[in-house]
């Protein structure tokens, strides 16, 4: 191959890039590079997002321009025939360097990740209150043991959008991850990472969104058939707004159980 011919390929090369890079928030609201994060530990997600693909993007730079510089240094119409390029096998210091280098990158990203990790998904404990946040096949229901003890219902559907998770803003709030049957994964990008609702055991997360709002996510676990009308809404008010639902939540609650009790 010509160098004049790999010079035109480049535009086929970045293309696709370009067409990443330009793209929208998706009509989901999970955007395919990373939503602007409204929480904190959505922000350190992003962050460490960008911090592990800022080397993985040098390296991979680097290596493809190495790997180009070979094709095209070594190409065999440059070469006479017979021609053997230079062994570097049993080069004892450059075999350290490449191995140990990329050692030193990947250890440096596992101790960032896992740092990350403990931060954000740890139990807290100077929370302002919890939801208790279950999955089932196939929606999830939202309990609030300190605000009146009602559960929002929300069942999966692609129809329309789906009953939304309030919350009040610049609140600390603990989410407790339970699963009645099998295993499900709620995420919102824009507010924290991915945690798994497993039966029988908690798992926890948390957030404080800084703005008024509503921000999409979705189940990131494959659980069943109807997986795909897993769809999650967290809406956030002012705090006013929140008491104001919360008391109208628990009294139309109240009166359901009320009017189950009569008729029985």
């Amino acid at each position: 191959m010509k160098a004049g011919s790999l010079t035109r390929l480049w535009p086929l090369a970045i293309l696709p890039a370009v067409l990443l890079l330009s793209s929208c928030e998706a009509p989901g609201g999970i955007s395919p590079i990373f939503p602007t994060p409204v929480s904190p530990n959505g922000q350190d997600i992003f962050d460490t997002y960008i911090g592990i693909s800022i080397p993985a993007i040098i390296v991979f730079i680097g290596v493809e321009l190495a790997l180009l510089w070979v094709v095209i240094r070594y190409r065999r119409s440059r070469q006479p025939a017979g021609y053997v390029p230079p062994q570097i096998h049993g080069n004892f210091k450059l075999e350290v360097v490449w191995t140990a280098v990329p050692l030193v990158v990947v250890l440096a990203i596992a101790l960032y990740s896992f740092n990350e990790l403990q931060k954000d998904f740890q139990p807290i404990s100077n929370y302002d209150f919890e939801v208790v946040v279950s999955g089932h096949q196939f929606g999830w229901n939202y309990t609030y043991p300190q605000a009146g003890g009602f559960t929002i219902h929300q069942e999966g559907t692609l129809a329309g959008d789906v009953t939304p998770f309030v919350v009040p803003v610049n609140t600390l709030i603990r989410l407790r991850m339970q699963g009645t049957d099998v295993i499900h994964s709620w995420w919102v990008p824009a507010i924290s990472g991915k945690t798994d609702a497993v039966p029988g055991y908690d798992n926890f997360t948390w957030l404080k969104i800084d703005r008024v709002g509503a921000w999409r996510g979705e189940c990131a676990e494959l659980c069943g058939v109807g997986h795909s009308t897993m769809q999650i809404i967290v809406q956030s008010m002012t705090q006013s707004d929140f008491d104001a639902w919360v008391q109208q939540q628990a009294a139309t609650q109240h009166a359901a159980r009320s009017t189950s009790t009569s008729a029985s």
